[in-house]
């Protein structure tokens, strides 16, 4: 399992493989329609956003079914795992994009209209006594990623931080006791609920101690022409009515967020 902003980030990065000389052109929406199919770059092993064995195919494959029906065309997995994979790969989109102006401008890509907003949320223990982030202990010790934004902002707080590589090892820290909190996204927050229903957890919002602690999430497009921009446009406002997005992300134990 990999943090969100940690997958969107990646997908970035391999979005600006994509656009760099020799990589294939990505189609506008005629061409789309034309060959049937439509391109989603993913992740072959990054439950719950993607993965490509097991019953459960990630939220992302299962949005990207969606859009794909609603333009009228198939979806076409692209597995990749590092930018060296993708220079060939011929992606129309990217799931999860962080809608950021600067993260556009770096990569190239464009971003469709948001369609939820996530975060990193404070996992806590059913029975911890933390209930906000202005009433954790500070001698209380908390995991994050590395030198992520809520590290530095947990410690600047004053807080005991302890650092991990990955967010399920924090996660199975958590749940034995190992330590009181664990700074991770909302997506492995909630789809750590749905693999360990005994053992649950709960998210403390804390998207407001830290600007970058909170995002808007978008379709990253790879050179959309007009149409194919306003058609996924289209798509997700017809998604979010109907509750088929608000569907698939509830089955990895997922509540979205309004985006903002």
């Amino acid at each position: 399992m990999i943090s969100m902003k940690g997958f969107a980030s990646a997908l970035f990065m391999l979005g600006a493989a994509i656009l760099m000389p020799g990589a294939a052109a990505a189609g506008s929406l005629d061409a789309i329609r034309g060959h049937g199919t439509i391109a989603l770059c993913a992740h072959p092993n990054a439950l719950p956003f993607s993965s490509r064995k097991g019953e459960l195919p990630g939220f992302q494959l299962e949005l990207g079914q969606a859009i794909a029906k609603q333009l009228g065309v198939a979806l076409e997995p692209v597995w990749i795992i590092g930018p060296s994979q993708i220079r060939r790969s011929g992606c129309d989109m990217l799931l999860d994009a962080i809608a950021d102006p600067e993260a556009q401008g770096e990569t190239g890509l464009q971003i469709s209209k948001p369609y939820y907003r996530t975060g990193v949320v404070l996992a806590v223990r059913g029975d911890s006594p933390i209930a906000s982030p202005n009433a954790i202990d500070p001698h209380a010790k908390i995991g994050v990623m590395g030198s992520s934004v809520a590290a530095v902002t947990l410690n600047q707080r004053g807080l005991t931080i302890s650092s991990y590589g990955f967010e399920d090892d924090m996660l199975d820290a958590l749940a034995a006791k190992e330590i009181d909190a664990a700074a991770v996204s909302r997506a492995s927050a909630g789809y750590f609920n749905v693999t360990h229903p005994k053992e649950p957890i709960r998210a403390i919002d804390i998207g407001a101690m830290a600007p970058g602690l909170s995002w808007n999430v978008a379709v990253g497009l790879v050179k959309p022409d007009d149409k194919l921009r306003q058609a996924i446009d289209a798509a997700l406002n017809r998604l979010m009515e109907d509750g088929t997005i608000q569907r698939i992300y509830a089955r990895y134990g997922i509540a979205l967020q309004p985006p903002k």
